[in-house]
Formats: structure tokens, sequence, C-alpha cells
């Protein structure tokens, strides 16, 4: 094996950081899913945020759904050394800019978080755009395959 191909010990701390981080967002997915009003009311929502949730169209949670299983598929991707992690990285980021078009132009969603809520957008998005250039350095790099 070359050295350009060997892996890296980044590529370790990175996939662990990710499924730790990605497997958070897949969680609160099914939780709020399997567990709806239960996990909700866990987490200290509203009535109108729980309803909100509640009245989610399907294709808003398929869209939610891909955001948030993809990026934990991607990090599986990373640690199997798979070139698809960057197409799946980049299918979830995807996912998570639509859910954003739903929640803040398509819907009302209630006050859940005010400035925090946004706060915590911007640092999703940084995690997938890191994601996504980190898969595609591996991928140029010739350590997935």
């Amino acid at each position: 094996m070359s050295e350009a191909t060997k892996t890296p010990w980044h590529l370790w701390m990175v996939g662990i950081v990710g499924l730790l981080w990605n497997g958070f967002g897949a969680f609160d997915f099914l939780s709020t899913q399997f567990r709806g009003e239960a996990y909700l009311r866990e987490l200290n929502m509203s009535d109108a945020a729980i309803a909100y949730y509640a009245a989610m169209p399907w294709w808003a949670l398929a869209i939610w759904a891909i955001g948030t299983l993809g990026a934990v598929l991607g990090t599986v991707l990373l640690l199997l050394r798979s070139k698809w992690a960057f197409a799946v990285f980049a299918l979830s980021f995807a996912g998570f800019l639509a859910s954003l078009v739903y929640s803040y132009l398509l819907s009302t969603p209630p006050d859940m978080g005010g400035e925090n809520m946004w706060i915590m957008q911007v640092v999703i998005a940084a995690a997938c755009v890191f994601f996504i250039w980190y898969a595609w350095a591996m991928q140029k790099r010739g350590v997935l395959r």
C-alpha cells in the first residue's frame, strides 16, 4: 500500500467524532418520530412546538431523515474508506438545507429557542460543510476508494 492510500490517524478521529455528532442528530430524529410527544416533552418543548412537529408533512419528514440519517451513513462510509462518503455527505447537507427551507420559509414554526436556534443551525451547517470537505480531501488524496 502506498503512502498516499494509507489510512491517516485523523480519519479515525473524524469518523468517531462524526458518529457521535451525527448519531445525536439521528437519535433526535428517530426519537421525535417514534417517541413523539413524550420525547419532545422531555426536551421541555411547548405545546405549540409539539403540535408543529406532529403536523409536519411526510415530505418534510423525509428530507429531515435524509439530512440526519444520511449524515450517519456518510460517516460510516468514511470509516469504511468508501468514495461514496462525499456524495452521501453532500446529499445529507442538501436534506439539511431543504429542512431549513421548510422550517423558515414554508411553515411558521413556534419559537423554539430564538437566537440560540439560529446559532445551532449555523453550527450544524458548518459541521456539514466540514464533513463534505473532509470526504472530498480524503478522496482527492486517494484514501477513499
